[in-house]
Order: C-alpha cells, then sequence, then structure tokens
C-alpha cells in the first residue's frame, strides 16, 4: 500500500460523484486519505462514493460545490478544513465536455462556460489549496494534482477543441504554480488520461466515442477510472516526492 504523506491526510477531491474523481476518492481513502468529496449536483452518488470510502475506515464527507463559481469552492476548503483537517491534497478532478461541433459553430455561452468550468475552477481550487498547505503562510506543505487530457496535445479538431484548449490552459497552470511554489512545501503535477470509460462521453452526445476510436489508441483499447487514479494517487504519495511540474500521460500510447 502506498501511504499518504505524514500529516497530510486530508484530501479534497473535487468532481468526485462519478468517473476518474470517484474512483481517486476511494483509491485514497484505501491508501490511508480522509476525503472530502466534492460534486456538483448528483448528492446521492457523492453518497455512494462517500460510503466506499469509510467502508475503507477513512472519514469522508460530500460537499456540493459547483467549481466556476468562487463562494462554492471557498465553502469547499472551509468545510474540508472544519469537518476534516488540514489539506493535505487536492486532486482538480471536476470538468465538463459538450457537444461534439466545429469552432465555427460554438456559442459564447458554450465557452464561456467550458472556461469557467475547466479553467477558473480549477484555479480558485488550486488558490485556496495553496492558501492552506503553502509554508510561507502556515501550512505544512501537500501537493495538486490537475486534470488534464491528452486532448490538450491532439486538439480534439472536429470534436471539442474548446475542451482542449482548456486542457492546454491547465497544462501551463500546472508548470508555473509548481515552479511557483515548489520552495513552499508544495508540489503540482497533472495526469493527462486519453480515451477513459466514463460517462463524459455520453454527456458529449457520443456514448460510443471510445468503441469508435479504439483503432487509434496503440493499445487498442479504452482506458478504466482506476488505471487513472492510480496515477494520481501516485503522485499524491511520498514516492513522487521529487516530482513536480510533470504533466503524466494516461493515454494507452495515444
Amino acid at each position: 500500500m502506498v501511504s499518504a504523506p505524514d500529516g497530510a491526510r486530508v484530501a479534497v477531491v473535487t468532481g468526485a460523484s462519478r468517473g476518474i474523481g470517484a474512483a481517486t476518492a476511494t483509491l485514497l481513502a484505501a491508501q490511508g486519505w480522509d476525503v472530502c468529496i466534492g460534486y456538483r449536483s448528483d448528492g446521492a452518488a457523492a453518497e455512494r462514493v462517500a460510503e466506499a470510502c469509510r467502508s475503507a475506515g477513512r472519514h469522508a464527507i460530500t460537499v456540493a460545490a459547483d467549481v466556476s463559481r468562487e463562494a462554492d469552492v471557498v465553502s469547499l476548503f472551509e468545510t474540508a478544513a472544519g469537518l476534516l483537517g488540514p489539506l493535505g491534497a487536492l486532486v482538480n478532478a471536476a470538468g465538463i465536455v459538450d457537444q461534439q461541433a466545429r469552432v465555427e459553430d460554438m456559442a459564447f455561452d458554450r465557452l464561456e462556460r467550458m472556461f469557467a468550468v475547466n479553467v477558473i475552477g480549477s484555479f480558485l481550487c488550486a488558490r485556496e489549496a495553496v492558501r492552506r498547505m503553502s509554508t510561507i503562510r502556515g501550512g505544512e506543505g501537500g501537493t495538486i494534482v490537475n486534470l488534464s487530457s491528452a486532448a490538450a496535445r491532439l486538439g480534439s479538431p472536429g470534436e471539442y477543441v474548446d475542451y482542449a484548449a482548456s486542457k492546454g490552459a491547465i497544462d501551463t497552470m500546472t508548470i508555473g504554480l509548481a515552479r511557483e511554489v515548489a520552495a513552499e512545501g508544495i508540489r503540482v503535477n497533472a495526469v493527462r488520461p486519453g480515451l477513459i470509460n466514463t460517462e463524459i462521453h455520453a454527456s458529449g452526445g457520443q456514448p460510443d466515442r471510445i468503441r469508435r476510436l479504439s483503432p487509434v489508441i496503440p493499445m487498442q483499447r479504452g482506458g478504466e477510472p482506476a488505471e487513472v487514479a492510480h496515477a494520481i494517487a501516485w503522485l499524491c504519495s511520498d514516492e513522487a516526492s521529487y516530482v513536480t511540474g510533470a504533466l503524466l500521460d494516461v493515454s494507452g500510447g495515444r
């Protein structure tokens, strides 16, 4: 079992009611972390994840928060600190995609929401994490793992160029923030999943996307949320103590 960092056993995981976020929350609990499960709307699903975490013998709470809303983000972190204790890790897993479209057909509202959730939301959560973990602010250090995407490299032409661009911003944020807080006891990394078997494809109107695109993946299959979660958990662990500013692809070679 990979142990959680000494003195840093509370993790906030956003977007944790489903998919990669849910798999990460339950894995971190199994590895000794108490977990705050952030979710936007599906409280029942979030509670199921919390129960899975509790079954591993850890404390788990659920907090409703739209990460694009500053007040929600502040409340998320204040609640986690108040009920679980000092923050040791943030996993920025909340994110959205939209219907397949070309750029010339994308409405302003779509673009505004995409960047509000995927980019601004990640910045707000990272801000609150740094305020609590930075040694120059009285914290004990910690780790931030951002969820990027292989789309940041590939561009997703004809499908989700806006989503890909939002994840490109996350790559840049990861590198810049990692260098900004490296001397303050905080490591910042990103995982870039490829085609993973989650509900996000159906929410984008393409429930068969992985089956359709599997032939272009060198490993000839989509990945599973647990496979991404293991990469995230490793980055949160002491085993990755000299890793910061890294972009780790979990994409089957694509």
